[in-house]
């Protein structure tokens, strides 16, 4: 069945993806939305969180991360195959797309071809939060600045036409959701206060008289 886009959301398509355009942002926004970003943060955010905690930490943190971000993109890409939602790039004339190492767009008199597609939800939007979601409960010291990461990465998948604002919303809404499920598995299991303690913190400190691993 074909996605009727709400009148709400192409107006907001519009407003972001027509009204912001720049010449910074036509360099920064294919870079922000290329995978390579968000499993740079991952890997750098592991190598210096895990610095001072012990192995089994280690393989709790990257156990939950593997498997939130297996869980944001089996589950999207479900949706995004039962929905068929087409993209802004292959349905609206006019809008500018990066393909090729280089900007294009869409002529004035561009009529979609394709009648499916799987622009519903953004899985970019669901990972991006998820794992910011997790960097999150994993080390607190983070959660001012960490929702940067999913905002823009967001931003970026309506900036090149891949999906419309409620596409990254609803992805948004499913990584929040991946994460706390795998939160709350971890805290049934007992590791909330060990995992989710300050890194910069000895595990052998007599403040929290925990021994190493506990």
């Amino acid at each position: 069945m074909p996605f009727a886009t709400p009148a709400w959301d192409l107006a907001l398509f519009n407003a972001l993806h027509f009204g912001l355009r720049g010449t910074v942002l036509d360099v920064l926004m294919p870079l922000v939305s290329s995978p390579l970003l968000l499993w740079a943060v991952v890997g750098g955010g592991l190598v210096l969180g895990l610095r001072h905690v012990s192995w089994q930490r280690r393989a709790v943190v990257l156990i939950a991360l593997l498997a939130t971000l297996g869980l944001t993109d089996g589950g999207t890409n479900i949706v995004k195959h039962s929905v068929g939602r087409v993209r802004p790039l292959n349905a609206l004339a006019g809008v500018h797309y990066h393909e090729d190492g280089a900007w294009q767009q869409r002529p004035a008199d561009y009529v979609q071809t394709k009648e499916r597609g799987n622009s519903y939800p953004s899985a970019h939007a669901a990972s991006s939060m998820a794992v910011a979601c997790l960097l999150a409960f994993f080390w607190p010291r983070v959660r001012r600045s960490i929702w940067l990461l999913p905002l823009v990465v967001g931003f970026s998948r309506v900036y090149l036409a891949k999906h419309y604002p409620l596409d990254v919303g609803m992805g948004w809404l499913f990584g929040i959701g991946a994460a706390l499920a795998t939160c709350a598995v971890l805290l049934a299991l007992g590791h909330g206060a060990s995992v989710g303690a300050d890194p910069s913190h000895d595990e052998t400190s007599p403040e929290d008289g925990a021994a190493p691993g506990a």
